[in-house]
């Protein structure tokens, strides 16, 4: 009977790291979602998850997100159309998966996570780096990565190089860190997406400064030098310079009345959007509601200046995290929104890891001012499967280190 229990969980444990195993893996090729999720939760099952449903409930991202999840739920009741349009809005829902990902975490299986989520790192940054030397490719066509997602890959990747070279105590250490941290910033400056560089550039400054804000010798030498390096990196990429300029002419067409280039898209969605949010600000249109308003009220929204832009491009979302969720909720969803962040942050903090905190939670609110961040498909995913993983990391260091002292 005995040896039966201990080959049951033999077994169990076998098969709970190999749904780790697949999903950390699969997170890079978006057609497998459909059957990572529900094998990740059936693990989570099986490990006996469910009975620590209300342990997990105390996480305080698992609550935002949860809470997130409900709101976008409610929504649909005083919404006119949710039925139709793209449903981009779904893509919160899988913000869930945190829940079982988490939960499944422990001593034992951390380094198999670690290890199989790193080797699919290197192989899509492989991959990556390859098809843009090889053929000026941008973003990872082999895996139907886009530009925009690679170039968050990227960013997240320098962030956290900079953030583990400023912490650690080996020189040695240090200088590879930096040395990879420039390299995938010089990658960054190859790829197409402006907005989500900017986000990285602003991120990095806040984070050297909440690092060395004591040491102000060392702050500004390292923020001068950042400066040089970007100046270089900037000169020296042709795809940043062409996008630099590309900018350049669309506001100018903008200002022109020619809204049908990439910044005068957005810039029209944003003004369509913040004007929609006034008009309803505490509930907004209700979840799903957004694409099919934009499309209805561009016939006349001054004068239908935007009436030709579904031609130019199909709406599906309002290329901004928090005119997305005004829309959907109004002020209720900008709030909830909010808390999610905060509670994102608290996860860290909770940890004693509140400079990467507030790291990566800027780096979201940045990117999510020049696109919708969080309805990326892999990249929310991925940070926060860091994000469980560094959690569970400090949680085992911080009980390896009372066990030492009793």
């Amino acid at each position: 009977m005995i040896k039966l229990i201990a080959l049951n969980f033999i077994w169990r444990e076998r098969l709970i790291k190999f749904a780790l195993l697949l999903f950390c893996l699969g997170l890079w090729i978006k057609a497998l979602y459909l059957f990572l999720f529900p094998m990740l939760i059936l693990a989570w099952v099986i490990d006996g998850g469910l009975l620590r449903l209300k342990q997990t409930f105390t996480e305080p991202l698992v609550q935002a997100i949860v809470i997130l999840c409900l709101m976008l739920l409610l929504g649909l009741l005083w919404g006119d159309s949710p039925g139709e349009g793209r449903h981009k809005w779904t893509k919160y829902f899988i913000l869930l998966i945190f829940i079982p990902f988490l939960s499944l975490l422990n001593k034992e299986r951390l380094p198999w996570v670690i290890g199989v989520l790193a080797f699919g790192y290197l192989g899509v940054l492989s991959i990556g780096i390859y098809q843009w030397v090889a053929m000026d490719a941008l973003g990872v066509p082999f895996l139907n990565i886009s530009y925009l997602s690679f170039s968050s890959l990227l960013g997240l990747s320098v962030i956290l190089a900079i953030y583990f070279a400023c912490i650690s105590r080996s020189t040695s250490l240090r200088i590879l860190l930096w040395a990879i941290a420039l390299a995938l910033l010089f990658l960054q400056f190859n790829q197409n997406g402006r907005g989500i560089l900017l986000a990285t550039l602003a991120t990095i400054p806040l984070l050297i400064s909440l690092q060395f804000r004591i040491e102000i010798r060392k702050l500004m030498s390292i923020l001068f030098s950042l400066i040089i390096v970007t100046v270089v990196f900037a000169f020296s990429s042709s795809t940043f310079q062409e996008r630099f300029i590309l900018a350049k002419q669309d506001m100018a067409q903008f200002q022109q009345g020619n809204y049908s280039t990439s910044v005068g898209y957005r810039l029209a969605m944003w003004d369509v959007g913040f004007d929609a949010i006034s008009k309803r600000l505490y509930l907004g249109y209700g979840t799903g509601n957004g694409e099919q308003y934009f499309d209805d009220v561009i016939e006349t929204y001054k004068g239908g200046i935007y009436r030709g832009l579904p031609e130019f491009h199909s709406t599906s979302h309002y290329h901004h995290d928090w005119i997305e969720i005004g829309m959907h909720l109004g002020m209720l969803g900008m709030l909830v929104f909010a808390f999610f962040l905060w509670s994102w942050y608290r996860m860290f903090s909770a940890q004693k890891l509140p400079i990467l905190g507030v790291t990566l939670v800027s780096y979201i609110f940045f990117a999510g001012l020049s696109d919708t961040f969080m309805l990326y498909t892999r990249i929310p995913i991925l940070l926060l499967v860091v994000t469980a993983i560094i959690v569970c990391w400090q949680r085992e260091k911080f009980s390896s280190m009372i066990q030492e002292k009793k």
